[in-house]
């Protein structure tokens, strides 16, 4: 039978937004209902706010979380009821190109639950990245639980779900980060902290932290940067040059999605080396730069797709990691914060007085 629950909705671009009742469906085959303990409040929620993903509302928002399996449908056998789970947007299919041949996580055909969840009118919702975790209880596909020790606190656990997930993976799955290694961070919020936590984990030497804001280059020293930069007050390439020997890093990774800190980012990495872009761009923006550079410089210029994580591999073994006190997930949670709380946490995040805000319910 067809639940009611409260689920935080964006109900037109722009619009503040509200608590409302969320009617979830029981899971068909291949679905699964989670109740939601925790979901953190990501950029990614405030461009669905703002119309910058797609114009489909209303949106049901959240999809950095985790929680307890409450129920499956048939042919679900990954997870049972009980199981306390991290949420991810990528379950892949297993049977695309890219998963046979042995990259799934590129997978390009990943999916959702087929059923929708709707308003208590029969309006049909769109989740957030295919989950809508700032909720109760959500109804997603079974591949986007991955089960992970239910030691570890669900407020911690869920921003593995995606920010943390991205940056962590963007130094150690995409970049290649390893031992003894110069590592450079442009834009240390979320990603670019975790991005600088995942190169500390992976045994870099030297860790740069990027960014125009003091508060936020604290904290990357707190985390694990080495070395910090105020990219508005020094020129970021220069300063990386001059810590590096003046060769430049090793490994630059660019997490702030704009053409200007990109092509810093090319230019600070040593020859041979590797840029990887995990801050996200907009449809406009476009990147100017002389071709026999990108010739002349060699190296890899590489994107980082969720942190090119595969969930059942990295999820339980960075889960282990942090309680073995190896790394500190923790470090990452500013604020917890009720659901209808969200409004003003999209605030302090857009303000960055927040590194996330998390939801628990």
């Amino acid at each position: 039978m067809a639940q009611e629950v409260r689920g935080v909705i964006a109900p037109g671009k722009n619009e503040p937004v509200r608590v409302e009742t969320v009617v979830v469906p029981d899971p068909g085959p291949g679905e699964a209902v989670v109740k939601i303990q925790a979901c953190g409040v990501c950029h990614t929620d405030l461009h669905y706010k703002q119309g910058g993903i797609n114009d489909d509302f209303p949106f049901l928002l959240g999809h950095e979380a985790a929680g307890i399996v409450e129920s499956v449908g048939d042919g679900v056998t990954d997870v049972a009821p009980g199981d306390f789970v991290i949420l991810n947007w990528r379950a892949v299919c297993g049977q695309c190109r890219a998963c046979l041949r042995g990259r799934p996580w590129y997978c390009f055909n990943t999916h959702n639950a087929k059923q929708r969840m709707t308003l208590t009118d029969g309006t049909e919702l769109s989740p957030a990245l295919g989950i809508g975790a700032f909720a109760e209880k959500t109804l997603v596909a079974a591949g986007q639980c991955t089960k992970v020790d239910p030691a570890v606190s669900p407020a911690v656990a869920g921003l593995l779900g995606c920010g943390v997930m991205a940056g962590i993976g963007a130094a150690i799955n995409t970049g290649n980060v390893g031992r003894g290694d110069s590592v450079a961070v442009i834009g240390c919020g979320g990603v670019g902290d975790a991005a600088i936590a995942g190169s500390r984990l992976a045994g870099a030497a030297k860790i740069i932290a990027v960014d125009i804001d003091d508060r936020k280059l604290t904290t990357a020293r707190e985390i694990g940067a080495t070395h910090t930069v105020n990219s508005r007050e020094t020129d970021p390439v220069e300063a990386i040059r001059e810590l590096t020997g003046g060769f430049g890093a090793d490994v630059v990774i660019e997490a702030v999605g704009r053409p200007e800190t990109y092509q810093q980012a090319f230019y600070a990495r040593d020859l041979a080396g590797t840029v990887v872009l995990v801050g996200v761009p907009t449809p406009d923006m476009k990147l100017d730069l002389p071709l026999i550079d990108v010739f002349g410089r060699g190296g890899a210029l590489k994107s980082s797709w969720y942190g090119d994580c595969l969930p059942s591999r990295d999820f339980p073994m960075l889960i282990d990691l942090h309680l073995q006190g190896r790394l500190d997930l923790g470090a990452f949670v500013s604020e917890t914060i009720a659901l209808d709380e969200v409004e003003a946490a999209f605030e302090r995040m857009h303000h960055g007085d927040v590194l996330r805000s998390v939801v628990v319910l």
